[in-house]
């Protein structure tokens, strides 16, 4: 059974740091993307960041570019993604996801973690 299961999120303020963490299990881990998704309240879910855990390419959205950096630690079946300097734009509930193969896009993710709360204060 394919397994996700997030933490890291909290409360900080503007400008601060957070770093969520992708726990995976049930699957090759080796086989998959792993991506982050966010959803605001009101707003639809949006693709935040991709990798392969295959390579390691990785894949963001403008909206993050510069600010997030997504990274795997295969060796723990764990995908980070490292949030720097926050914007109150950026509250939302964070999950992530499992897609076999590798392709530059936010499609064809299923097998969705639980979520985690990320909230930055202004």
């Amino acid at each position: 059974e394919v397994q996700l299961v997030e933490s890291g999120g909290g409360l900080v303020q503007a400008g601060g740091s957070l770093r969520l963490s992708c726990a995976a299990s049930g699957f090759t881990f080796d086989d998959y993307t792993i991506g982050w998704f966010r959803q605001a309240p009101g707003k639809e879910r949006e693709g935040v960041s991709c990798i392969s855990s295959s390579d390691g390419s990785t894949y963001y959205a403008d909206s993050v570019k510069c600010r997030f950096t997504i990274s795997s630690d295969n060796a723990k079946n764990t995908v980070y993604l490292q949030m720097n300097n926050l914007k109150p734009e950026d509250t939302a509930v964070y999950y992530c996801a499992a897609r076999l193969g590798w392709y530059r896009s936010f499609l064809g993710f299923g097998s969705w973690g639980q979520g985690t709360q990320v909230t930055v204060s202004s």
